[in-house]
């Protein structure tokens, strides 16, 4: 989100489903937008989109430790390339199991891919890994959680409200009409900028002037410049929809008991969850007790300053760590 550029819809591919049932109770025609690497690879993996993510700006890890995978990169909905409030009349809110049933057809009737060896994501995609795996226990072998949890944390559901409350706030939102949310208009796009700016890294990030050492900003105010524009190709309804979605989190919905251990302790799949210490929304301590609760579940913590953008991409130490942590984690499993 630091280096803002135009839409880039390379090798982006469309997979219509003329009837989907979502959650919420109606039954829509919807499409799913997703981007094959590695094709001829026999074994595939799912990457899903997260927060602020487009299918070609999401770390895939395609050309390190998935290398040798057939890598599908699929856009969750609501993120304005799949089916979204932005392009689709009358849409209800999409919760994570929306995105997993829509992505099951994909792989199955549309791809002819019998099973997953596993879902790697981060931030929402990566809370769309632990779905993933509770929902389809003998699709998925393996999941990747990297900077996510199995539900979002009370903290984080309030700090998620800050740039819902910035969208909504500002000049020229009307309840209830869609169309009038284009995030073109500068009052919009500078207030969920500037909330967000501050919490994906961490105040020893700021501290240690890295928006000028790493990513070439002379001031601090050049680096909310971007962040700000980071969204000027996005529709504030779509941004609206992603957090409502990661608020809900919770793979405890998908229990009559809503008992989140036991959902926790009745995934199959191996999963690794890779935190970073710094992490504002997704805390090493809720992993840590999630470890606690999975069968096969494994924890690797980073030791950075860069917070949530860990696990983004964002930083080459960080993400050369979690590359080869995903390297070994696969290599077991074979």
């Amino acid at each position: 989100m630091f280096h803002p550029g135009p839409y880039d819809s390379t090798g982006i591919l469309y997979y219509s489903i003329p009837s989907f049932h979502f959650v919420a109770g109606p039954n829509l025609p919807i499409r799913v937008a997703y981007r094959s690497f590695n094709p001829t690879s026999s074994r595939a993996i799912c990457v899903p989109t997260s927060e602020h993510g487009r299918i070609n700006s999401t770390l895939n890890f395609a050309n390190g430790a998935l290398k040798d995978y057939h890598v599908v990169v699929v856009a969750m909905l609501g993120n304005g390339e799949s089916s979204s409030p932005s392009n689709t009349r009358n849409i209800p809110q999409p919760l994570y199991q929306d995105c997993i049933n829509a992505y099951y057809e994909l792989f199955t009737k549309h791809l002819n891919i019998p099973e997953l060896e596993a879902v790697v994501g981060f931030g929402m995609g990566a809370q769309q890994a632990y779905y993933w795996s509770y929902m389809r226990p003998g699709f998925v072998k393996n999941a990747v959680v990297i900077c996510g949890s199995a539900r979002t944390s009370r903290y984080a559901h309030m700090l998620l409200d800050g740039p819902a409350t910035a969208l909504i706030s500002s000049a020229g939102y009307t309840t209830g009409k869609t169309e009038e949310l284009n995030i073109g208009t500068t009052d919009r796009k500078h207030a969920y900028g500037k909330v967000i700016c501050a919490w994906w890294t961490s105040p020893a990030w700021f501290k240690d002037e890295l928006f000028k050492t790493v990513l070439g900003f002379e001031t601090i105010r050049d680096f909310m410049d971007s962040c700000e524009s980071s969204f000027n190709s996005w529709n504030a309804t779509d941004l609206l929809c992603l957090l409502k979605m990661w608020q809900l989190g919770d793979i405890a919905a998908l229990r009559e008991d809503r008992d989140y251990e036991k959902a926790l302790e009745n995934i199959e799949a191996r999963v690794l969850v890779i935190v970073s210490r710094t992490d504002c929304y997704f805390s090493p301590q809720e992993s840590a007790i999630e470890i606690k609760h999975l069968k096969r579940g494994e924890l690797v913590v980073l030791d950075t300053i860069w917070g949530h953008g860990a696990g983004s991409g964002a930083s080459e130490e960080d993400t050369a760590v979690i590359d080869k942590a995903i390297a070994d984690f696969l290599r077991r499993s074979q």
